[in-house]
């Protein structure tokens, strides 16, 4: 019998988009409860998400995140949308027990890919276990 290594790998989609990184540092300069809220906010959105995709999934090994940013239209900066994107949906990820820890021993690394899609904005990510 041969065994091959097979990783496995999660997807999770995030209707819709999130607030950007021009966002949170506006509403962190006003006040900081404000960017505190703001990314309450998103990380909520982020983890009904995760409990509709990725219920009961516990990942105890380093993953590679690849992420697909659709957006409604080109209005937005892409580095922008997925630097606050990525840290909120990480952090959700490790609050709701997807993941141990968003750290350098079990986020190896990401990629991010952007398409436009009027009709269906969301957010892809493939977890891949390695």
């Amino acid at each position: 019998m041969i065994w091959r290594n097979f990783k496995l790998e999660y997807l999770l989609t995030i209707p819709g988009t999130l607030n950007n990184l021009n966002d949170y540092i506006a509403a962190e300069r006003t006040n900081r409860y404000n960017g505190a809220k703001m990314k309450a906010d998103n990380g909520e959105i982020v983890a009904v998400a995760i409990r509709q995709c990725m219920r009961g999934v516990r990942i105890g090994n380093p993953v590679f995140m690849k992420y697909l940013w659709v957006e409604p239209n080109r209005r937005r900066d892409k580095d922008n949308i997925s630097s606050f994107g990525r840290k909120v949906i990480q952090d959700a990820l490790v609050d709701t027990g997807v993941l141990k820890d968003d750290g350098w021993k079990y986020v190896v690394g990401f990629s991010d890919s952007f398409e436009v899609d009027k009709e269906n904005p969301r957010i892809e990510v493939r977890i891949i276990e390695r």
